[in-house]
């Protein structure tokens, strides 16, 4: 069966990033907007980021524009947006679709392998899914959750 470490996918950059190098590393895997209600949370997120990454844990960001446009800006906004505002140095990728046909395979695999209140589809920007040193989806978090809620959680992996 697949895992996380077998996808790739575009960086803001435009450069393919194989997740194949994070093999053996904790990762939450997130979707962000940068007009979202929750967009706060990259504050924290870039916290437990800069706090854990020495330990083998990264955050991945997928920014979206699905939920209420809240994400329509292109690569270069997203990035400025992320480095100006909230000085985010976690791994952020390519403006993606999480549901419906054209969704990323990445997750078409972590809504498969883990569901949520709606099934398998994402609710909303900022759903977080916490991925094991194998791969594995070992949980997902709704979007109102708070990132550093999930520290112990994150430290049980680690």
């Amino acid at each position: 069966m697949a895992g996380v470490f077998d996808f790739s996918a575009a960086t803001l950059a435009g450069e393919v990033c194989d997740l194949k190098q994070f093999d053996g590393q904790v990762l939450l895997i997130v979707n962000t907007a940068s007009a979202c209600g929750f967009t706060p949370q990259y504050k924290d997120l870039e916290e437990l980021y800069r706090t854990m990454k020495p330990r083998g844990f990264s955050v991945l960001g997928f920014p979206c524009n699905q939920f209420g446009s809240q994400e329509p800006g292109s690569s270069a906004d997203i990035q400025q947006f992320c480095e100006t505002k909230y000085d985010v140095t976690f791994p952020m990728f390519a403006k993606i679709d999480v549901n419906g046909d054209n969704a990323h395979p990445l997750y078409k695999y972590l809504k498969s392998a883990k569901s949520g209140l709606l099934g398998s589809s994402i609710k909303w920007n900022f759903t977080k899914f916490l991925i094991d040193r194998q791969g594995n989806v070992v949980a997902r978090h709704a979007p109102t959750t708070n990132p550093k809620t999930l520290t112990k959680e994150i430290e049980a992996l680690l």
